[in-house]
């Protein structure tokens, strides 16, 4: 118990000092930070007779227009959590920032219009909020706290407080625990939570991680077992591909990062899933990992590698799974069905069928009530427990006192990663091969 709560303390002390380290920002790009959290307070259980259970779905975000391309990319580089520069070049930062997101706003720009203009992501989780919100009834409030655009985190923070919530219940919609993502908006909620909303503050619990949980592995397995029904008639040899999101090597063998492990559990449960849907089938479950760029190793085998070999081998159709999406994006939307169907047709893969991402499935709802529904019911984790439950067991590179949440975090965010982030920003910079928003592994 007592190492317990010097972990806690560590990691308290960790999302403090990561929260007080807001870069300057235009006002129409700007994420608020708030100021260094010193103790988390004694959480207690969330109560409906004092107020509305407030629901914060944590996600990314993405620009709505072309004009918010630009903006947009500076969000993400100025951001010291994903790019944190040595102390010699710490006052570079945000020039660093507008000098990568000018280079890369027109080829990003180019890629948006091709599916529209602009990220879907924000229209998809307001819907899905609006849905989940129905489904669990008058006593909770929904909102919407994207990371890197409209509505902000302290936007959502903020509405909440408006409306009268005195409790929350925090559920990411990454359901693969990541520090780049999850671990990235929890410090950010922690920090605004403690600065502008001190009930919520002492009452808000949070939903961890649920890759393994049994409704969305049930929910991405029924979709992958459609698509393989629409191949029966016509296909003699398929591929079930899953296709996660990458991210750098370095994040999993030195910071201890959960995200691989987290993403074989869910294909190992899909695929045992849809093989007991269809006990006849004969298609093979392979996994891979998009949007890599620049020169550091990032999580293999390659999507458009495997693509490549699925067709040389004389596969005919392929399935392909968005396993770490909920909702239509630019990575779903044109790098999955407009750039590697194109490699998988040059490869001679004659029929291509990509499941949709979960968007606004109705048992994806239902699995997100349940989430909610079952946060409440248990012991209250705050933010600092999700870090420790996601990284509690992770035994093969035992690294610091708090894996994921300490000393990993110092590995990515510091010494070990500002080789590898310095030279793909220059990879940014002097060539031109990039993928559009993937330069740090961040969908859209």
């Amino acid at each position: 118990m007592a190492s317990y709560r010097f972990r806690r303390r560590i990691a308290t002390l960790f999302l403090g000092a990561a929260a007080a380290l807001a870069p300057a920002r235009p006002p129409r790009a700007a994420i608020s930070r708030s100021a260094a959290v010193a103790e988390l307070p004694v959480q207690q259980p969330a109560k409906t007779d004092e107020g509305p259970i407030a629901v914060l779905l944590l996600n990314l975000g993405g620009p709505e227009t072309s004009d918010d391309v630009e903006p947009f990319l500076y969000n993400l580089f100025a951001d010291p959590d994903i790019i944190r520069l040595p102390p010699a070049l710490a006052g570079l930062q945000t020039a660093i920032a507008w000098l990568v997101a000018k280079r890369r706003a027109p080829k990003s720009r180019a890629a948006y219009d091709s599916i529209g203009g602009g990220s879907p992501i924000l229209e998809y989780t307001t819907q899905q909020a609006r849905l989940l919100e129905n489904r669990l009834g008058p006593d909770y409030k929904c909102y919407v706290a994207m990371r890197y655009w409209h509505p902000f985190t302290d936007d959502a923070v903020q509405k909440a407080v408006a409306d009268g919530c005195t409790s929350a219940v925090v559920l990411p919609l990454y359901p693969h625990f990541s520090i780049s993502t999850t671990g990235s908006s929890l410090r950010a909620l922690l920090a605004e939570m403690q600065a502008k909303a001190p009930a919520l503050m002492q009452r808000h619990t949070v939903v961890p991680s649920w890759q393994g949980s049994p409704g969305y592995v049930d929910v991405v397995a029924k979709l992958v077992a459609e698509q393989l029904d629409s191949l029966d008639d016509i296909s003699d040899t398929t591929t079930v591909l899953f296709s996660a999101h990458g991210v750098p090597v370095s994040y999993v063998e030195e910071a201890g990062d959960p995200y691989k492990r987290h993403i074989e559990e869910t294909v190992a449960k899909v695929t045992e899933n849809v093989k007991r849907r269809r006990p006849a089938t004969t298609a093979t479950f392979e996994l891979s990992f998009q949007s890599r760029v620049g020169p550091v190793k990032w999580l293999e085998p390659y999507t458009d590698t495997k693509l490549e070999e699925i067709g040389q081998r004389g596969c005919d159709s392929v399935v392909v799974v968005p396993i770490s999406f909920v909702s239509e994006h630019i990575e779903t939307l044109e790098e999955l069905d407009i750039e590697y169907r194109e490699v998988a047709e040059e490869a001679g893969v004659k029929h291509w069928r990509r499941v949709p991402a979960l968007n606004l499935d109705e048992d994806f709802i239902s699995e997100l009530a349940t989430q909610v529904r079952g946060a409440l019911a248990k012991p209250v984790v705050n933010s600092v427990d999700a870090c420790i439950l996601n990284s509690f067991d992770l035994t093969e590179t035992p690294v610091g006192m708090l894996p994921g949440v300490d000393e990993p975090v110092e590995f990515v965010n510091g010494r070990t990663m500002t080789v590898a982030i310095t030279l793909t920003i220059l990879f940014e910079l002097l060539a031109d091969r990039a993928s559009v928003v993937g330069l740090l592994g961040l969908p859209v």
